[in-house]
C-alpha cells in the first residue's frame, strides 16, 4: 500500500488520488498525510487498531500510514451498530478504535479521532505490513483474515499506469474487494471516486455527475449492486454514460445480467473476478460469458492452476491468500498440498466452470437439496422482473420450502401481481417439485448484506 502510494506520488503528484463527498486529495497530499499518520502511530506505540470511518480519503491515509510503520489496522462497517461493534471488537481483541464517532467507547474501548494521528518528523519504515480484513458475514458472524500488503500487492505487478482512469468505489473499503480496488487505483496511478453512502443510487449519481473530471469511467461491483444500479437508472429514465471497464465479483453473474450490461455499456470491457477474503485474488475472465474458463482449473497439463472442482465444490490454493485467521482461528480444513474448500458450489459444463451458489445457501426441502441460484437466474431473466432472490422458508412438514421475492419492472403498485406470479411459475415449471417456489412475493427491494443478495434460510417467524 505505502509503496504503491509513493510511486504514484512521485509520478503524478498533483493528480487527484481520491474524490470523496468531503474532499479531493492529490497524490502528494495523500502521501504527506500518510507519512504524518505513520509517524504518529509509531510515536504512540500503536501496533494495532480498529477503524470505523466512512470517508475513503481518510481510510486511505490511515491504511497507508499504518502500512508504513507496520501497524495492523482492521476496518469495520462505518455505520455498524455501536453495541455490535463493541461485541465484535472484543472478539478480535481490539481496545483502540480510530473513528470520528463518539458512541463507540465503552467496555474497555478507547476512541481516538483520526485528526489526533499526525506528527512531524520521519517514521522508521517496517518490513512487515499487516492488515486484518473481515469477511462480510453474509452467512454468519464475520471472521477476520490476516494479510500482508506486500503479498496482496503481487496482483498489481503487471498493472500499467493509466493516470486518466477514474474508478468508482462501489465496495466498502473494509471489504476485500474494496481493498483490491484501492490497490488497483494506486497501481495504475488513477483516481478513486468514492461517494458515501456507497449504495447503487449513489453510484449512479456519481456516473451522472455533470462534471466530467469527477465522473467514473470504470466500475467494479457485485452483480447485486449492478442489478440495483441498472434498475435505478430505468426508474429515473436516465441514459447511462459510457464506461471503459465493467467488473463483477463477489457472486455468480447470470447470463441475463451480463447481456444487460453489454447493452448498457457496449464499449466497455466486461470482466469477472473470482476472489475471497481468505484466499485472495484467484482468477478472472474478460470474455463476457458466465463463470470461469476450464483453462483456469488445475490439471496435469496445467500444474500452475489454482482451482479445482471436488464433489461439486470449488477448491483453491492461493499465492496471495491470508496467513491465517485472527487469533490463529481456522475452521477451514487444509490438505497437505495446500488445497482448501471455498464453500462455492461449481459445475463444469463444457468449457466453463459455472457457479451454483454457496453450500451455506442450500435449502433442504424434505431431504431434497435445492440450490437457490439456478432458480433465481430463471426468474430474474423474465422480462417483467427487475431482480429476484430465492431463499428457504421454514416449514413444519418439509423442514423448508423454496420462496422467492421479486422486484417487478416499473412501479410495484402498477404491476399485475397475479400475471407476474403466473410467469414466475411457468419459468420454473420444468424443475423438480421441491425446487419450485411455493411462496412468491412482489417487493420494492431485496434484502442484501455487503452488496450481496441474501439467500439460504430465512429466520423462523416468532
Amino acid at each position: 500500500m505505502i509503496r504503491l502510494l509513493e510511486r504514484a506520488a512521485a509520478a503524478v503528484p498533483d493528480q487527484p488520488a481520491v474524490i470523496t463527498t468531503e474532499a479531493t486529495t492529490t497524490y502528494a497530499g495523500l502521501l504527506a498525510a500518510a507519512r504524518a499518520t505513520g509517524a504518529a502511530l509509531q510515536a504512540r506505540g500503536i501496533d494495532r487498531f480498529a477503524l470505523v470511518e466512512p470517508d475513503a480519503g481518510r481510510v486511505l491515509t490511515l491504511l497507508a500510514g499504518a502500512a508504513l510503520v507496520g501497524t495492523e489496522p482492521c476496518q469495520y462497517q462505518p455505520d455498524i451498530d455501536a453495541g455490535q461493534f463493541r461485541e465484535q471488537a472484543a472478539a478480535l481483541g481490539h481496545t483502540l478504535v480510530v473513528s470520528r464517532r463518539t458512541d463507540l467507547a465503552g467496555d474497555g474501548l478507547v476512541v481516538l479521532d483520526p485528526a489526533e494521528l499526525t506528527a512531524t518528523g520521519p517514521a522508521t519504515p517496517a518490513e512487515e505490513q499487516p492488515i486484518l480484513i473481515r469477511t462480510t458475514g453474509t452467512t454468519g458472524l464475520p471472521k477476520a483474515a490476516r494479510h500482508d500488503w506486500s503479498v496482496l500487492a503481487r496482483t498489481t505487478r503487471s498493472a500499467t499506469p493509466r493516470p486518466g482512469q477514474r474508478w468508482l468505489l462501489a465496495y466498502g473499503p473494509q471489504q476485500f474487494a474494496g481493498i483490491q480496488v484501492l490497490q488497483h487505483v494506486l497501481a495504475i496511478q488513477g483516481t478513486l471516486v468514492a461517494p458515501f453512502p456507497r449504495q447503487p443510487r449513489d453510484g449512479l449519481d456519481a456516473l451522472l455527475d455533470p462534471r466530467p473530471d469527477r465522473r467514473p469511467d470504470c466500475v467494479s461491483a457485485t452483480p447485486t449492486y449492478w442489478r440495483f444500479l441498472l434498475a435505478e437508472a430505468r426508474g429515473r429514465g436516465v441514459a447511462l454514460p459510457p464506461l471503459a471497464q465493467v467488473t463483477l465479483g463477489g457472486e455468480a453473474s447470470s447470463p441475463d445480467l451480463l447481456e444487460e450490461l453489454r447493452t448498457a455499456f457496449p464499449d466497455a470491457r466486461i470482466s469477472q473476478v473470482y476472489a475471497s477474503t481468505e484466499f485472495g485474488s484467484i482468477a478472472s475472465v474478460g470474455d463476457g460469458r458466465p463463470g470461469l474458463s476450464v483453462a483456469s482449473l488445475w490439471s496435469p497439463e496445467n500444474p500452475e492452476g489454482l482451482l479445482r472442482v471436488v464433489d461439486g465444490q470449488l477448491w483453491v490454493r492461493a499465492g496471495t491468500g491470508m496467513s491465517g485467521y485472527a487469533g490463529d482461528r481456522s475452521d477451514t480444513p487444509v490438505e497437505e498440498d495446500g488445497w482448501v474448500p471455498t464453500g462455492d458450489l461449481a459445475e463444469v459444463v463444457e468449457d466453463r466452470v459455472l457457479f451454483r451458489g454457496r453450500d451455506s445457501e442450500v435449502i433442504n426441502v424434505g431431504g431434497v437439496k435445492v440450490h437457490p441460484l439456478p432458480v433465481e437466474e430463471r426468474i430474474s431473466a423474465l422480462p417483467g422482473v427487475s431482480m429476484a432472490r430465492v431463499f428457504g422458508r421454514p416449514n413444519r412438514l418439509t423442514g423448508a420450502i423454496v420462496a422467492t421475492e421479486v422486484v417487478p419492472v416499473g412501479e410495484l403498485a402498477a404491476t399485475d401481481a397475479e400475471a407476474l406470479k403466473r410467469e414466475v411459475r411457468a419459468a420454473v415449471a420444468d424443475l423438480p417439485p421441491a425446487w419450485r417456489p411455493r411462496s412468491i412475493a412482489l417487493v420494492e427491494e431485496l434484502a442484501t448484506k455487503g452488496t450481496k443478495t441474501l439467500r439460504g434460510m430465512a429466520a423462523a417467524e416468532s
